[in-house]
């Protein structure tokens, strides 16, 4: 159920009105409260509180309300009854919309012969994280990883192996793709290829040169190059993949990229120069995309270079066009960094020119840095961007180390799925907006607002329910305070579910993980479970909640995408 819509529509309909609820610091106050004698008292000329005094005894009439009560200049302050929270809280926590709609989701975007680095941790995680929601609210996602698999990398990669092997026939204008050549690609000797071939790059201008013709044969179909292109494509998929499965991110439904959305240029550049909107500009083609009422600088969208090349931006057009074709969806929502604004813009503007795709139903998800404690985007010892599985074997160390130093021992799979609490909740329990500061010794506390807290909260219950002698009890038992506050969070989740949703908003989700674990110790703390002394009736009643709770909890860390160890 969510509780915050039944009571706050049922009050609605008692009054006949739109009043905002919210929910009081301190709960001795009531459950929720109501300014509907505010909201009202100006059409019908009363004072808010004599308003509030007689509007208070009509919703004390609800057979879900215990009491109400006026406070302040005229805030209706309304406690729930006991039994209606304990029966709420026993049913299954579904929720649902009541407008399922069908969304690509466009996140990951890794690119073809490099490995995962830090920049891709949030559009992972966040983009895992809000398919999930998508899908437990019943909207039909399909998710894409737009890989980088089309241009300048891959002509840089394909220039540096043939310095490296000039011998290869590859590189051959009149390569047979029966040839069968002999050429094996160490993974770990891929990762070396772009940033060196970049980096020669830069200080010799015939390489660079030269890997410029190069994505323009590969465009145009070089049969070597794309034999060798193959070769690198599936191992560097492989790598993609394993790193995925380490994150526990759900599969991608699409790993297709910028080839494949080549393919459906000529159908789109048919479109654009049908309405005229390609122009050229300095030896290249674009789209102007500034309107008359911009008052912030918007260049034009790229279609060609001036060497005639496809461009990412004409491959990002192409690929609207292809999920429009192929999915048919009612929103195409991005995940990347904040700085990839503008670009996005332009190609919502140029999709809407050319009347692929609705200007109003795309969305772009921007999100901010990850820092060292410097306050610097996060480096390696050596100053590169650091790789995510770097960052994750860092993790892992640092769990292992707190784990050793608290004389534990726990197995690798356990020590694995703490540090991937620690990673991912660290970054959904922050506005995915918002930079934020990563440090694997801090993220790796079992205490305060960690992932590892929220796993050892789920295992402690687990642990209490394995423990058990006999079932739980359904039926209704008065609750004293901490049991009550804690049925009421279970309440609220999907409340949490639906609002992260609407406001595209993760970091509800995690933030509402740990309120409920704070809620759920300090019911284990005060109110013994297991105890000799405790009465069976009420020990079977609190074996209820703890069950409720676990059901709960476990659907919320679900949603993020982490795994319950069996002990901790």
């Amino acid at each position: 159920m969510n509780l915050y819509k039944y009571v706050s529509d049922a009050i609605n309909e008692k009054l006949g009105t739109n009043v905002n609820l919210e929910t009081p610091r301190n709960r001795e106050f009531g459950d929720f409260s109501t300014n509907a004698a505010m909201a009202m008292a100006k059409s019908t000329g009363k004072n808010p509180r004599e308003l509030a005094a007689e509007i208070a005894p009509k919703l004390a009439e609800l057979d879900f309300v215990e009491s109400t009560s006026v406070a302040g200049p005229g805030f209706i302050n309304i406690k729930l009854k006991d039994e209606f929270i304990w029966n709420a809280a026993a049913q299954p926590q579904a929720p649902k919309t009541s407008t399922p709609t069908t969304i690509d989701l466009d996140y990951g975007a890794y690119n073809v012969a490099k490995s995962l680095h830090i920049g891709h941790l949030r559009t992972s995680i966040v983009g895992d994280t809000f398919n999930r929601i998508a899908n437990l609210l019943g909207h039909k996602t399909y998710s894409w990883n737009h890989i980088g698999d089309w241009g300048k990398p891959m002509a840089l990669v394909i220039a540096w192996i043939e310095r490296l092997h000039p011998e290869l026939p590859y590189f051959s204008d009149n390569f047979d793709p029966e040839t069968d050549v002999d050429f094996e690609i160490n993974p770990s000797e891929l990762n070396t290829y772009y940033p060196a071939a970049s980096s020669f790059a830069k200080g010799n201008p015939d390489f660079q040169a030269h890997a410029q013709e190069i994505k323009a044969k590969f465009q145009d179909g070089h049969a070597g190059y794309f034999a060798l292109y193959e070769k690198f494509l599936k191992i560097s998929l492989d790598m993609m993949n394993d790193t995925v499965k380490r994150l526990n991110i759900l599969p991608f439904d699409y790993d297709l990229g910028e080839r494949n959305a080549a393919q459906y240029l000529p159908d789109v550049e048919k479109i654009l120069r049908a309405k005229n909107l390609i122009e050229p500009s300095d030896g290249a083609e674009v789209i102007i995309v500034k309107r008359d009422t911009d008052n912030k600088p918007m260049p034009p969208y790229m279609w060609t270079d001036s060497r005639g090349a496809d461009t990412y931006d004409s491959t990002d057009l192409a690929a609207v066009y292809c999920r429009k074709k192929t999915d048919n969806p009612d929103k195409i929502i991005y995940f990347t960094d904040l700085r990839q604004s503008l670009h996005f813009e332009q190609l919502f503007r140029a999709s809407e020119l050319s009347g692929i795709f609705d200007y109003n139903n795309f969305e772009h998800i921007g999100y901010g840095t990850i820092n060292g404690r410097d306050g610097k985007p996060f480096k390696t010892r050596d100053g590169n961007a650091a790789g995510l599985d770097d960052i994750i074997d860092a993790v892992n160390e640092a769990v292992q180390a707190r784990v050793t130093e608290s004389g534990k021992t726990l197995d690798n799979d356990t020590i694995s799925a703490i540090a991937l609490a620690a990673v991912k909740f660290n970054d959904l329990m922050h506005d995915v907006r918002s930079d934020y500061i990563f440090d694997p010794a801090a993220v790796t506390s079992f205490e305060g607002r960690t992932g590892p807290y929220i796993l050892y909260t789920a295992v402690r219950l687990n642990s209490v329910l394995k423990r058990a002698t006999f079932a739980s009890d359904s039926n209704y038992m008065p609750m004293c305070a901490e049991e009550r506050n804690l049925m009421i969070g279970i309440l609220d989740f999907e409340r949490t579910v639906h609002t992260a949703f609407e406001n595209r908003a993760t970091d509800m989700i995690a933030n509402y993980a740990y309120d409920l674990c704070q809620l759920i110790n300090t019911f284990y703390h005060n109110c013994p479970i297991l105890r000799d002394d405790i009465p069976e009736n009420i020990r079977a009643g609190r074996l209820h909640i703890v069950q409720v709770a676990l059901n709960t909890l476990t659907k919320t860390i679900d949603l993020m995408g982490l795994k319950i160890p069996s002990e901790m």
